[in-house]
């Protein structure tokens, strides 16, 4: 899956970094087995730290950019302005056309045989769902900071706080301790 244009600062550095939010969001559509993001399970086996690391440069008009995308897009659970690249594997699906053995309720050997219409593959269904999946994680991360940015607007902190203030060691104020080796 692609996302283009995400907005740069969705997600959080920990409990609700935005992969993490598309994987669990992936990982709840039924048939889904797996989950990597940008370079994956091949980055993590094939490339050192400074091979994987997407270092950043200043662009032509002047935003920033990263050379490669081994994140997929997302550093440290923020989405980063590039683009966010992810994958996910679906099992076969269970239900198939012949007998498979099983256990019925009185705990004694039998088969199964399954009758109706099934998918013999999951994914072309699967498509819609993950692309709408990805929309609702990105658009609920892009509500999420709106808010976030509303709020430090409404809420603005009334005066500064220096430095050193209010940090007392050895029972003395930090403008105090300033003051004295000033002397």
């Amino acid at each position: 899956c692609i996302v283009r244009n995400c907005p740069i600062g969705l997600g959080e550095p920990c409990f609700d970094k935005l992969e993490a939010k598309l994987a669990h969001a992936m990982l709840s559509i039924p048939a889904t087995k797996g989950f990597e993001i940008g370079s994956g399970f091949s980055g993590v086996k094939t490339m050192r730290g400074s091979q994987h690391n997407d270092m950043f440069y200043a662009k032509k008009d002047g935003s920033l950019g990263t050379k490669t995308n081994n994140s997929g897009g997302i550093q440290g659970g923020i989405s980063n302005g590039e683009t966010i690249v992810f994958r996910i594997a679906f099992k076969p699906p269970s239900t198939i056309g012949s007998d498979q053995t099983t256990v019925d309720f009185k705990g004694e050997n039998t088969t199964l045989a399954a009758k109706g219409r099934h998918d013999p593959c999951v994914v072309p269904r699967a498509v819609p769902i993950v692309e709408t999946m990805t929309a609702l994680v990105v658009m609920d991360a892009a509500l999420t900071q709106l808010g976030r940015e509303s709020a430090s607007k409404k809420y603005q902190v009334v005066g500064k706080v220096k430095k050193s203030a209010g940090v007392k060691r050895n029972g003395v104020a930090g403008e105090e301790r300033q003051a004295k080796r000033k002397k």
